[in-house]
Parts: C-alpha cells; structure tokens; sequence
C-alpha cells in the first residue's frame, strides 16, 4: 500500500476489527490479570525496518489489535489498583471514539466552533459538580501535571504582578525567588511544574510536623510572615493514604498574609461530589486555583486533566500567544482554549468529559464515589481482620495503605519483606498495586476509583496479595 488516498473508498474499513475486538475485550476486563507476563514477548511484532510498503489499514489494525489485546496492561479493569487510575465509562469511551473521527482541532472557537462549546460547556458542569461558585473558569489539559503547570503559571504572573513586573512580556529575570509554601504531601507533579516553570523543583519549602508529612501551620504562618508574596499549595488528597491537607486553615492563612492558594486536588478534588466526604475539601471556593484529573475519579480516557481558575482572564494573560496574523487573540471572539493553557493545537479532550457528565450526572457520580468509599473501608476491614496484615493510616478517602506482617517476623526485616511482595504482586499479575514508603516504612497502597470495581474485586485482591506474602 502506498498513498493513504488509495485507501479513500475504504476509509472506513480499517475501523470494523476496532468495533468487533471492543465487546469481548470489555467482557474480558472483570476477570483477566491485570497483566501478562507470557503475552509481552508478542511486543517484538511490533517492531522491525520501516516498511517501504505499508500492508494497508485493515491488515495494520489487525496487527495491533492482536498484539494490543493480549499484551496491555488492563488499567481500565477493575483490578488495577496502582497509582491512581480510572477506566473510562461506556459514555466516555464512546465520546472518545467520536473525538477521534470527528478529529477537531480544540485550538479556538474559530478552528472548531463545536470543540468550544463543548468544552465550555464541561468545564462549566466540572464546576458544578464539585460546587464552586459561578465566576470560575479554566482549562482542559493532559494531566494533573500540566494542570499544576497551568494553575501555577497563573500564580507565577500573579506574583510577578505584585513587584511590579509584567512576566508575560519580561520573564523572571531580575525578580526573586518566588516563594512556594506547603506541607509535607506536596506532590511530585508541583515540584514538576515549578521546574518547567523555571522557579526550579527545590523551590518548594516544606513545612510538616511529623514523618507523614501533615502540614505544620503554625510554621507556615511564621514563614509568611516574613516573606511577603507568596504561593501555597494545599494538597487534597495526599498519594499514600489519601490524607488532607486542612484546606480551611491554609485558606485563612492565604486571606490574612494576601498569599496565592493553590489546590492540588488530582483526585481528592472529587471528595467534594458526596456529602459523605465533602468535608476534606472545605474551603476549596477560597482558593485562587485548582489541580485535577479527569482520567482518575471522573473516569475519562487519558489525557484529561484541569484546571480550574477563580480568576479565568489570568489564563489568557499567562498563555496567550504572541500575534501571528492568521491566529486569533485570547481575547478575539474567534479565540479560545488553545490560548488559555499550555497547549494550541489539541483534541477535543472536552467530549469524553461531557459525554460522561451528561449520561450519569451528578447524582450518578457521587453514587460512584459513595461505593468507592464504601469499598475502601471493605478494604480497611479486610486488612484489619487479617493476621498477616497492618493497616498504617487512617482511610479517610479511597486509599488503604498497609503492609504485610506476618507473626514471627522482625521489625527490621518488614521493608524487604514487602519490597519482595510488592515485586511479586506486579509480576503475578492477577491484580496490581505498587509500593511506596510512609512514615519510613515500605507498604503497600491500592487505589479504589475505578467505576467497574466491587467488593469481589477487592477480596480477590486481599487473598492475591496473602498468598503472595513471602513466608
């Protein structure tokens, strides 16, 4: 096969083996590992010599759909509790695929009237679903990183503002280091954008009176005392244990030394859809901006993170493009999201998250979240029963961190003896959790926010990981 237009006739065809494996890879995700280990040798067909000859559409598809289905990891099934990861509801996958063959360019209104209002429209009931006020706005981006970029290039000019520097035209030369305040849970993906931001990762000056990490208040204040402008940044949903930061007190902090709050909600955020849990995130309407994930809790495909502003015009200041005559302006009625984030030519990421929000809606999704809640303490309880098991943290949200212990072992042979567990646990593959360390100790911490996961899911994943405990 040559010029892809040779294959105009048959556009079409190379998506009907995509539509015919879907329903019994589907099927399969409730049962099959997570991973396996046998299928990946079936990686090195993917490879070889450039074709000088490609074999067509339908033949490629077929290729990678047979490789594909054996061979991915099945993060979308309700078994992988690693990271922190959702699947993609039946709407979200189905609006992915539209995104895909309808293929607009999300850059401005003028580029894709349709993307525009689509995602105006989601990032609107985003809003709503986690109850700020009318007033906000933001962004559709890649990831919780690139939302924490976004969210803190806001604040970046927000400060520049406050020395009398415009950083849009200027940079930073010439300002000092703009000082970054948060407690011991502050997240790789914030000190990743400061870095890109140029601030530098170690920029971040930590204030936790424990080995957790809890944020040390009184610290902070004095630090803001004495520092004039300055950045915060709560965490709402800690990656461990899935610990708080007190959002309220920082917000009173922020308001009484005029410092920029923002909120790292990655998946915490979404503890605001219940009312079970809509405590953890008081006092997120007093931030200046907010970090999240679709692709966690909301359950949209990759890549769906946001940021939500509570002064949208900054966005357009921060990252609206220098003129070109063909392009428009943030502020051109022809202009739009392109020029509000770090992105201009994107996907109309915007779909997934509608579709989603418009076939379950609110009620739908805190009924997700309250099961999910409701599972984590199933989780809690079953490590808590168990006699070659400890639970180290509190489960507040929807993660359980614990470990093995198994009677007879000594203190200071826990950490590898978990480190093992955690290895075997992910080469297993039936079900696939990581390890971490909290408060110094090696542990396990499975994640629940997946919209397929039950309780059978959760006590197949306690007797995978005890059969597994290394005797």
């Amino acid at each position: 096969m040559a010029d892809p237009l040779h294959e105009l006739a048959s556009a079409a065809e190379p998506l009907a083996p995509v539509h015919e494996a879907a329903a019994p890879y589907l099927a399969s995700l409730a049962t099959r590992p997570v991973a396996d280990p046998d299928a990946l040798k079936l990686l090195d067909g993917l490879g070889g010599p450039l074709p000088e000859t490609g074999a067509g559409g339908t033949p490629t598809v077929e290729r990678l759909l047979g490789i594909g289905t054996a061979a991915a990891t099945a993060s979308s099934g309700p078994r992988f509790f690693h990271f922190v990861t959702g699947g993609a509801t039946p709407a979200a996958l189905a609006a992915d695929w539209t995104a895909a063959l309808l293929d607009q360019n999300a850059f401005a209104r003028i580029s894709s009237p349709l993307a525009h209002e689509v995602e105006t429209v989601a990032l609107d009931w985003l809003r709503q679903l986690v109850g700020l006020p009318e007033g906000w706005g933001g962004a559709l981006v890649g990831s919780a990183t690139f939302a924490n970029f976004t969210s803190l290039a806001c604040a970046t000019h927000w400060w520049g503002e406050r020395h009398g520097v415009d950083v849009t035209d200027d940079g930073l030369v010439g300002l000092p280091r703009m000082p970054v305040l948060s407690g011991g849970y502050v997240h790789s993906s914030s000190r990743k954008a400061l870095q890109m931001l140029g601030h530098g990762r170690n920029t971040v000056e930590v204030f936790a009176r424990d080995g957790v990490g809890r944020v040390d208040l009184a610290a902070l204040e004095r630090r803001l005392a004495g520092c004039g402008p300055a950045v915060i940044i709560a965490n709402a949903g800690e990656v461990n244990a899935g610990d708080f930061d007190p959002v309220a007190d920082l917000a009173d902090l922020a308001g009484r030394y005029g410092a920029w709050l923002h909120v790292d909600g990655a998946f915490g955020l979404f503890a605001a859809v219940s009312p079970r849990s809509r405590h953890l995130v008081d006092g997120i309407e007093r931030a200046d901006s907010i970090a999240a994930d679709g692709h966690k809790w909301l359950n949209v495909p990759y890549e769906s993170g946001f940021a939500l502003i509570r002064e949208p015009s900054r966005l357009g200041r921060a990252f609206g493009m220098p003129g070109a005559p063909y392009l428009p302006s943030a502020n051109d009625a022809g202009g739009g999201y392109g020029l509000f984030g770090p992105e201009s030519s994107r996907r109309s990421r915007a779909m997934p998250i509608w579709a989603t929000l418009a076939a379950y809606g609110s009620n739908g999704y805190r009924e997700m979240v309250e099961r999910h809640l409701d599972l984590a303490q199933r989780l809690a309880a079953k490590v808590d029963e168990a006699p070659d098991l400890e639970r180290l943290a509190d489960v507040p949200l929807c993660i359980v961190c614990f470990r093995a212990r198994p009677p007879g072992v000594p203190e200071e042979d826990l950490d590898d003896l978990n480190r093992r567990l955690g290895a075997d646990l992910l080469a297993d593959g039936r079900v696939f959790a990581g390890t971490t360390v909290y408060d110094g100790r090696v542990a396990l911490r499975p994640a629940i926010v997946n919209w397929r996961t039950t309780a059978a899911d959760v006590d197949a994943f306690v007797a995978v990981v005890r059969s597994l405990i290394p005797r």
